[in-house]
């Protein structure tokens, strides 16, 4: 038997509405020698039937029926039983579109060494499955990237600003292996797609990016776990990422910036649930704000004075003088960069968004809270 280009890892949990489109997708690529390894993790509805036709209806394609324990768990066994250079992961509420994993090989194969990663953009897929279905570029489509490629994150620390999407990627299976890198084992999702993320990025020599969106996330499905809230554990998971960071002596300013902007997003969204009712969730905020470095907060320009003023309060540290003009500048570029890639409607929606957050931000300030009640 040939060499295998390509591992395919899908995790799947009772998906039986799309995991057909999404095993089609994949099945499509046709020039990369390509494996596909579906992880049926205890489904109990119809998903298993679907796994087992495209078994046998596809050679490439190897269903591994398991009891439930987890995205984690699953990932990790499709790792395990991988014999791909390269590993990719796609989930079954997902699709992707033709010649993904194809384009993806070939570029990795220009260069003179093997990439340790293959990073791309995706599509987001908005109000999926309902007459006003859209899709949208990513958040780093089209954003600046180095004049040089493979680089390191330290050259665009802005990949990991963003959603995390492991799966608009490919990761070379003996550089996960050399850097032990497996995924968290928890029940359910349990987002351990973001401590994967810092843990492969941080430790890559050699990414390279191709700036053309062929993964279609499908973004806040029912019961998803983008649609389902758990303050708490968006928590855990960061400071599982800042475990990381310290572990491999991060101190590169840029990636710390990128690393933070994650952890104020997480509170910014907390805060928007309701966090401030709830004593235990604010504890876990102070504890963030306490993890951060104080100068390295003073320097996240693009995250508003009221939240980085809100960080130094809760963390006990005296406040510094923050100026609002680099921040508005950021907004500025932030809101042309929307219109360039996504239309001006969608452009507004985010200026809409905006001014919500910035009152709940407002609301949420402790030096506030605390003048109204004296």
């Amino acid at each position: 038997m040939g060499s295998t280009d390509v591992t395919v890892v899908i995790p799947c949990y009772n998906t039986e509405k799309f995991l057909d489109q999404a095993l089609k997708s994949a099945e499509a690529n046709d020039r990369c020698s390509l494996e596909i390894i579906v992880v049926n993790d205890g489904s109990t509805d119809g998903s298993l039937a679907i796994m087992r036709a495209h078994e046998a209806a596809d050679p490439r394609v190897r269903v591994i029926d398991k009891p439930n324990q987890g995205y984690g768990a699953s990932v990790n066994r499709g790792f395990s039983e991988a014999r791909g250079e390269y590993l990719a992961i796609l989930e079954p509420d997902d699709y992707i579109e033709p010649h993904m994993y194809d384009d993806l090989v070939d570029f990795a194969h220009t260069f003179e060494r093997a990439p340790d990663i293959v990073k791309s953009p995706y599509w987001r897929i908005w109000m999926p499955t309902t007459p006003k279905e859209r899709r949208y570029q990513c958040s780093y489509y089209r954003r600046p990237m180095p004049d040089h490629q493979p680089f390191s994150l330290a050259d665009a620390p802005g990949l990991i600003q963003h959603h995390p999407s492991i799966w608009s990627a490919l990761y070379r299976r003996a550089f996960l292996e050399e850097k032990g890198v497996r995924f968290r084992e928890v029940p359910g999702a349990g987002w351990v797609d973001n401590p994967f993320l810092i843990e492969t990025m941080c430790q890559a020599d050699r990414i390279v990016y191709l700036d053309t969106p062929y993964y279609c996330y499908r973004e806040d499905l029912p019961g998803s776990s983008s649609s389902t809230r758990n303050l708490a554990l968006s928590f855990e998971r960061w400071n599982d990422m800042a475990d990381i960071v310290d572990k491999l002596g991060v101190n590169d300013l840029g990636i710390l910036k990128s690393f933070y902007v994650i952890g104020f997003r997480y509170i910014g969204g907390a805060l928007g649930n309701g966090a401030t009712k709830d004593p235990e969730i604010m504890e876990m905020i102070a504890g963030v704000f306490k993890r951060m470095d104080p100068s390295v907060v003073v320097a996240c320009e693009n995250v508003s004075p009221q939240m980085r003023r809100m960080a130094f309060e809760m963390a006990g540290r005296p406040v510094p003088k923050l100026s609002h003009w680099p921040y508005f500048c950021s907004l500025v570029s932030e809101f042309f960069y929307t219109w360039r890639t996504n239309g001006f409607l969608f452009a507004m929606k985010r200026v809409g968004i905006f001014f919500v957050r910035r009152g709940i931000e407002n609301d949420a300030d402790p030096s506030k809270t605390q003048s109204a009640s004296i």
